[in-house]
């Protein structure tokens, strides 16, 4: 018999029992739709997390006083900014400060063409207010210096940046982020520039308000009040406040011979002789990604298991059925070979049969899972994520699955004796 005929012969006994197909179908679809479905969610948090860090600048990076880590699940384990520094560090050099006087300094000698931006985190989170009205303790109050703008990639919708004179001075003025302007005077934002806010106790003009930047699950970039950083030494200065340094050069091609140069002209600032380890960390905007990618590797691992054990499970329940099915049909394979059927026809037809559910599986599970994974890319606000790549292996795998799950039904089948098969009640 033709190849036609043979599946032309396993697609008519497929259909001739929808319940228990359909049953078979469903099992295996939701064992594919969980691997499709995570896996695609998963595509699309990676999405999201490349254009927040993009919006960070690739060209860019940081001078900070303590590693950056991100703890995924609360666990002890954590992902660290810097895995090259293998020397010990002393125990009164861990986390040392980065005080405003090695920062201005750093910002005065650093001679590679590039920005240098000095900032402070000053309260954590603080309540905003304007007459009658506040945000949620929330917001970040950062200062920064004329250069801060910029580098954090941010733009002006309204007012003007900071100039020399109020960062020299550190008189009050704020530059509000755009989720801060609009909690405080409506979506319009009319009357801004030079109207006041008060942040705890004190008191601000406004000069500026950001435009949107936008946000992510990670941060919150416009929930923010900017103003100088001179401003936050005088008025929230802690007497072990640390200060970022940020560099932002021409291009990407230079960041490993910016980021040389800073390490060293770094540890001279700090005084660090040449057998010392550093006791300064420079993390750049795409490594913090790639330790978020690290973290979320492990989730697609999981992910991977629980599909792979659930197409297990499905495995298993196909073959009992085509095992029942072959004795359900003892009779019409007695009959098939009484009428010339040889044995590799009838284990070409049960193989077929199997794999024919198992695709039908596969291909339902694959556009359920891939429509479950994009709510991910809805509530994110990304682009819709096709995964070509999940696609295909859960295809391959459903198609894999059907033929191993056949083989043996089919080889049980070639070998029956027609005239016991004909004979079978």
């Amino acid at each position: 018999m033709q190849f036609r005929d043979i599946f032309s012969l396993a697609y008519r006994s497929v259909t001739a029992n929808r319940l228990r197909t359909g049953l078979t179908v469903a099992i295996i679809a939701f064992g594919i739709m969980a691997l499709v479905g995570i896996l695609t969610a998963i595509d699309s948090i990676k999405g999201s997390l490349y254009s927040s860090f993009a919006s960070m600048g690739a060209n860019s990076f940081s001078i900070r006083n303590r590693e950056m880590m991100i703890r995924m699940g609360g666990g002890d384990n954590a992902t660290k900014g810097n895995n090259k520094q293998k020397k010990k560090i002393k125990a009164s050099n861990r986390n040392k400060r980065i005080s405003y006087e090695e920062a201005m300094d750093f910002k005065q000698r650093f001679t590679f063409p590039s920005m240098v931006s000095i900032s402070f985190n000053a309260t954590g989170i603080a309540t905003v207010y304007k007459d009658d009205k506040k945000t949620n303790p929330n917001v970040q109050v950062i200062g920064g210096d004329e250069n801060y703008v910029s580098f954090s990639n941010y733009t002006l919708e309204q007012g003007r940046n900071f100039n020399d004179l109020d960062v020299s001075s550190g008189r009050n003025v704020a530059i509000l982020g755009h989720d801060v302007a609009v909690k405080l005077f409506g979506r319009n934002l009319k009357n801004v520039v030079n109207n006041t806010i008060r942040v705890g106790d004190v008191r601000y003009r406004v000069i500026g308000v950001l435009g949107s930047k936008g946000s992510s699950n990670i941060m919150s970039a416009d929930n923010i009040v900017l103003t100088t950083v001179n401003n936050t030494r005088r008025v929230f200065d802690r007497p072990n406040a640390s200060y970022q340094i940020g560099v932002q050069v021409l291009s990407v091609q230079q960041m490993d011979a910016a980021v040389g140069e800073a390490t060293g002209l770094f540890r001279i600032i700090r005084h660090l002789e040449l057998n010392e380890s550093d006791n300064f960390y420079i993390s750049k905007s795409d490594s913090l990604a790639e330790m978020l990618f690290s973290s979320l590797s492990t989730v697609t691992l999981a992910a991977a298991v629980i599909g792979f054990i659930t197409l297990f499970g499905s495995a298993i329940g196909l073959m009992n059925i085509m095992l029942v099915s072959v004795a359900e049909r003892t009779r019409e394979i007695g009959v098939n070979k009484a009428l010339g059927a040889t044995a590799p026809t009838i284990r070409k037809q049960f193989i077929y049969e199997a794999i024919i559910i198992s695709v039908a599986g596969g291909l339902l599970g694959v556009f359920l899972g891939m429509i479950i994974g994009n709510v991910m890319s809805l509530l994110l606000k990304t682009s819709f994520v096709v995964p070509w790549l999940w696609i295909t292996l859960g295809i391959t795998l459903c198609a894999t699955v059907g033929l191993i799950s056949g083989i043996y039904p089919a080889i049980k089948a070639s070998r029956l004796d027609p005239i016991v098969a004909l004979r079978y009640e």
